[in-house]
């Protein structure tokens, strides 16, 4: 979800707390546990840092280790013990248990959306990505809003949250239904289907949808249940033989895109002075464009010894932002 989304479940979290009767008799520990879910329900996405270092980095990592099943059980003991470092006093018990269930709670919802999480790992680096919350949920982040301003109204927190936490749940429950349904219909639209990649909007009765078969790639949208194919491409495997891809293969931006999209195209254009390859991520068509990409710029006049004039991988939105992020990327530091 989005940083404003787990702001807001930190501080659910914090008050649902408050049916627990050892935090509801302290004060003390009440105002820790909120600390404890307000930071727990950030921590995992600390590794937004790694964007200062390069988007191949981020890209590669981001929701990746952090999100991990070590992870969540290090952020949750990290996060309770530096609390209770500055009170001593407080049951470190319960501080533990609602910061970890802030953390756990972080992950679990991550993995609803098209981006996905590696939330499985150390038995698999999968990313888990099941596509049927937009990561930006307007309706979920209403409902915690609304439950904030009741709580500052007298409302009682506990119940209030329970209650949301309840609405929320069989929100998701719903919408799982409406993405089950979605895969009948393309299902039975469409032969051979290697792999569907959902992408939920702000609408609920509009989706995304990127189609894997055996011999093409369709990419389109559902609304109402309707289908719309918009961008039809034949499949294409990678052709590693190829000594150019080969070279583009090598580079860290080419790699960290690849590790990442699971629904995605190539293309080779050749220019006077370079052979360009570039990837193209399928599930984020936007306004007849495919903002995330990855790209190599080889240089293959010299016979064998190709090179890699520059490469970048990223979200860009138009050609020339994307030339101008390659020209950077060539400039020497």
């Amino acid at each position: 979800m989005d940083t404003g989304t787990h702001v807001v479940m930190g501080v659910a979290l914090g008050g649902l707390a408050t049916l627990d009767p050892v935090v509801h008799a302290d004060p003390t520990l009440f105002n820790a546990v909120l600390v404890g879910t307000l930071v727990g329900s950030q921590a995992p996405d600390s590794d937004t840092i790694l964007k200062l270092k390069n988007n191949a980095v981020y890209i590669r990592h981001h929701r990746g280790i952090t999100h991990s099943i070590p992870a969540v059980i290090l952020w949750g003991i990290g996060i309770a013990t530096t609390i209770y470092l500055f009170a001593p006093e407080v049951n470190f018990l319960h501080l533990w248990l609602w910061t970890f269930l802030a953390v756990i709670l972080h992950v679990f919802v991550d993995v609803f959306n098209a981006y996905g999480t590696q939330a499985y790992r150390p038995f698999t680096k999968r990313w888990v990505a099941y596509g049927f919350i937009n990561t930006f949920d307007p309706y979920i982040f209403i409902m915690h809003l609304a439950g904030i301003v009741a709580w500052n109204l007298g409302a009682n927190p506990g119940y209030v949250w329970l209650i949301i936490y309840f609405v929320i749940a069989l929100y998701y429950v719903k919408r799982y239904f409406d993405k089950r349904e979605l895969v009948k219909i393309i299902s039975k639209n469409f032969s051979n289907i290697v792999q569907i990649a959902t992408s939920p909007t702000m609408k609920q009765n509009v989706w995304r949808i990127a189609i894997e078969t055996d011999t093409h790639y369709y990419v389109g949208r559902a609304v109402d249940g309707h289908i719309k194919i918009l961008d039809e491409f034949e499949y294409k495997e990678i052709d590693d033989e190829d000594p150019i891809v080969k070279k583009a293969l090598s580079d860290p931006n080419i790699r960290a895109f690849l590790s990442f999209s699971p629904v995605y195209r190539y293309e080779l254009s050749y220019h006077d002075e370079y052979t360009e390859v570039r990837f193209i991520d399928l599930r984020y068509r936007s306004k007849g464009r495919y903002p995330f990409v990855a790209v190599a710029q080889i240089d293959d006049e010299h016979g064998d010894q190709l090179k890699i004039l520059n490469s970048y991988t990223g979200w860009v939105f138009t050609e020339e932002k994307l030339q101008d992020k390659l020209t950077v990327a060539a400039e020497p530091e």
